[in-house]
């Protein structure tokens, strides 16, 4: 009896582990409803923003064809291993940006905040559709095994807010912050120490003095987060004006789900990135002006300049990475230069 029961348990592990390791697809021909499980690098106050409200609604619609399992940040997986686990099938789809991820692709660099190759969160849509970075996407993603890459979105800019006040580049020497990898590397030649933790931990590191802020948003995610409980000042300068985000699917789990569920899918993909816009905008607008957590601050223009001059001379560090790191790097030159020409509302200064 204690073997038996022994083989039982030790059976039951491994059908288990077997499980969690496939990618959880059912139905396509038996009949059954599809179950996804799908990670966001979003903790949940934010997710609730920026990809539950897609997600009620594919489910609402999908009618139980199909069901999609939300988790947020670090609640199967820890973000840096999200990719991975992808890949594997432990998950079906990711939502984040390719750069906290670990993305194992050469334009992995320009997910999340690259500095300066956005202004507005419109730029993001128009570099997609209508300069090309879509198909560059596809084909890098295309090399890789069991991933694709399915559409691209913006989300806020990036700000610093930070336990004191920043109003000159020599303020932010030694300012341990949370940040994104290639937005951290980018900001250490200021004197800025990058400081990578689970997302979830960042406002308790600002309590307990291991961060002094974060790099990491807009004022709309300090409010949203509860970020700005906990740090005094909103740096107006920031490093880029939208982060690139985008969803991941198990290529498996993927190609098992019918083509009237995968077109639903991406119609709700839309819907996110056309709910962040209006949200991110209104809301990087009203709080400055009517909230009252976070004081505002700027470094003058003159003096941001020296950011802006480093930034381009990082592109073309970047460029030299891979051939296709170049073109990318040339299209976000050319297509700031046709906002620069075109003038205001497109850019100022």
């Amino acid at each position: 009896m204690t073997n038996r029961r022994e083989f039982i348990k030790t059976a039951g592990m491994a059908a288990a582990a077997a499980t969690l390791a496939a990618p959880a697809v059912h139905g396509a021909t038996s009949g059954k409803t599809i179950k996804w499980r799908l990670q966001t690098y979003a903790g949940a106050a934010l997710a609730e923003h920026v990809i539950k409200p897609a997600i009620d609604s594919f489910n609402k619609v999908a009618g139980g064809d199909m069901v999609i399992e939300l988790y947020t940040a670090d609640q199967l997986v820890p973000t840096g291993e999200l990719f991975r686990a992808m890949q594997r099938g432990t998950i079906d789809a990711v939502q984040s940006d390719e750069d906290s991820m670990s993305a194992p692709v050469d334009i992995s660099v320009f997910g999340g905040y690259f500095p300066f190759a956005t202004r507005y969160s419109l730029d993001v849509p128009v570099l997609f559709n209508e300069y090309g970075l879509k198909e560059i996407w596809e084909e890098a993603y295309s090399e890789i095994d069991n991933v694709t890459w399915l559409s691209a979105g913006s989300w806020d800019p990036c700000h610093i807010n930070t336990k004191k006040p920043i109003r000159s580049l020599a303020d932010l020497k030694g300012l341990r912050v949370y940040t994104f990898p290639t937005a951290g590397r980018f900001l250490s030649q200021f004197g800025v120490i990058p400081v990578e933790i689970p997302y979830e931990d960042a406002e308790v590191a600002v309590q307990t003095g291991e961060l002094d802020g974060m790099a990491w948003s807009g004022i709309t995610e300090d409010y949203t987060v509860g970020w700005a409980n906990v740090t005094n000042y909103f740096l107006t300068n920031n490093i880029t004006g939208a982060w690139i985000g985008s969803f991941f699917a198990n290529s498996k789990s993927w190609d098992a789900v019918p083509p009237h569920l995968q077109e639903l899918f991406r119609l709700c993909m839309d819907s996110s990135h056309y709910y962040r816009q209006y949200w991110y905008w209104g809301g990087e607008a009203r709080l400055r002006v009517n909230g009252t957590k976070l004081k505002l601050t700027s470094i003058p223009d003159e003096e941001w300049a020296q950011v802006e001059t480093a930034a381009l001379k990082f592109w073309d560090q970047i460029a030299k990475k891979s051939p296709r790191s170049a073109k990318v790097v040339k299209i976000l030159k050319e297509y700031n230069a046709v906002m620069a020409k075109a003038g205001k509302p497109y850019r100022y200064g």
